[in-house]
This record gives structure tokens, sequence and C-alpha cells, in this order.
């Protein structure tokens, strides 16, 4: 049986993302929970898990800055799998529906249910804690009387005693994230491959650099489904960039966009090509 890294604690829509994941591939994989993101990637660099799932975007709140900068600086990880997982958040508690004063949760679920927070408990005090899961774990262990709730996920709230009071309470119903499920380089690759990830850092300071980088992929007709820039940490304005590539039937006009692409940068990697699963949870 082999690990699969996933963020913790149990509850998570991260850990809820990994179980169904599993349950799709063909080997059976026993999941092994880490405080944050990064215990997680680290987990993998260090053989201690075969493979692990991480946030890498959200539709509403946009990059997981950790995940990036992670895969930016390892030289042992690559992407071999990306999950689309709907976003599914309720509201649970202890006590009934009238009596909520204090609202837990994540940052990025508070924000996600912003309107629905101010139209229906415009007066509660809403508490940004570590993970959905901690929010149900605290709910879980307040007297009713205290008047506290938690946005988390339905198996969160169900593990710590809570019921739900209004369920599917995201403002946007098209809400969800993109995981990457990661593993250490020189593995097998899918032959289903959809996309790939490529990551480099160009000449910030020289005119039309990212310009000249991106008529390359243009040029012959390569799709980038998305851009995303991160500080390269080395000085002041200097970016590092990753690119989502579309794999197409034209393996040698991706070939040579790359060698194009890398002869304008810095440094190149290719950090994977990899199928693409929407979950049906």
């Amino acid at each position: 049986m082999g690990k699969m890294g996933v963020l913790g604690p149990l509850g998570t829509h991260s850990e809820a993302a990994a179980r169904y994941l599993a349950g799709l591939l063909p080997d059976a994989q026993e999941l092994s929970v880490y405080p944050d993101i990064f215990a997680v990637m680290q987990a993998v660099e260090d053989c201690e898990v075969e493979t692990a799932l991480v946030p890498v975007e959200n539709s509403l709140e946009g990059a997981v800055s950790i995940t990036l900068d992670t895969l930016a600086r390892s030289d042992a990880l690559e992407v071999v799998r990306e999950l689309v997982w709907p976003v599914h958040n309720q509201l649970m508690a202890r006590c009934g529906a009238r009596d909520v004063r204090r609202i837990c949760s994540h940052p990025q679920p508070i924000s996600q249910c912003r309107a629905f927070l101010q139209q229906h408990y415009p007066k509660a005090e809403l508490v940004k804690v570590a993970s959905t899961a901690r929010a149900a774990e605290m709910v879980g262990g307040e007297d009713p009387a205290s008047g506290w709730a938690a946005i988390c996920t339905k198996r969160a709230g169900e593990l710590y005693g809570l019921h739900a009071l209004h369920t599917e309470i995201q403002d946007n119903m098209a809400n969800a994230t993109r995981f990457f499920e990661i593993a250490r380089r020189g593995g097998k690759r899918a032959a289903d491959a959809a996309k790939m990830l490529v990551i480099c850092q160009i000449d910030g300071k020289k005119a039309g650099a990212l310009y000249d980088v991106l008529r390359e992929f243009a040029e012959r007709g390569i799709n980038m489904t998305r851009i995303e820039s991160r500080p390269a940490r080395t000085e002041l304005g200097a970016y590092i960039f990753f690119f989502d590539l579309e794999l197409g039937t034209d393996a040698a006009a991706l070939a040579d966009s790359l060698e194009a692409v890398r002869q304008k940068s810095i440094w190149l990697k290719d950090l994977g090509r990899f199928p693409v699963l929407t979950a049906n949870p």
C-alpha cells in the first residue's frame, strides 16, 4: 500500500480531495496527514510518502503561493496529476441558527462566503483559524450556549459532533480548487497527459522580455492555459514565471518552443506532464 501526504487535520478540503483521488487509483493509498503544505511536500522529498496532494489555486482566491514557491526551489519534485475539486462549504454548529454569535474558519472560506455571512449573520464575529477542520474542532469543544459555528466540510463537522445549520453557503457555486499530486522525479509519467507545467526566470530588466517568451509559444500554436509570476527571491524586481501548457498533437512545435524559451531565459525547468481530472464527489 502506497502513502499519500495531505494537509491536515482530518476533515479539510485537502483530505476530502485526497480520499476521492485515492479511491480512483489502481493501488490502494494510505493517507498521511501533515500540519502545513510545506511539510507535506517535504515528506515527498524525504521519501516518507510516495506522493502528496497539495492545493495550487482556488478559482476565487487565486494561487497558493507556498505550493508554487516550493516547486520552484525543489529539484526533486514534479507534478504527476491535477485534480479539480469543487468546493462545498457548510455552516455547522452545536447550537441553533438563531443563537450563532461567532463564526470561525480558514480565511479563504470566510472570504468565499462573504455575501452569505453579511446577509444572514451580519453581527456575528468572524474568527480566522488555520483550517476548516480546526474550526470544526474548536466549535465541537465549546458549550453550545456559547454560540460558536464553523464554516467547514460536512466530514469535519461530523467528526466533531456538529450539525448543519446551512449547506452550500459559498457565494459562487462554481468555486473550485486545483490540486497537484506531486511525486519525486524519475518515476513513470502518465500516458494520458494533457498538460505540462514549465517554470523559468527571465531578465526582467530587459524591455519586452516576457513578451518575447510568450511569442515563442503563440507563434507555434501552443495553448497556454495559465501564467503565474512569483518573486525570484534573489533581488527586488526579479521574477519567475509558471506556465501551464496544453499538450497537443504537435510534439515538435512544443519542443521547439521550449528550446526557444530556454534560450531566452536565465533558467527553465519542466515540472511535469500530467492528466487532469475533474472530481464529481
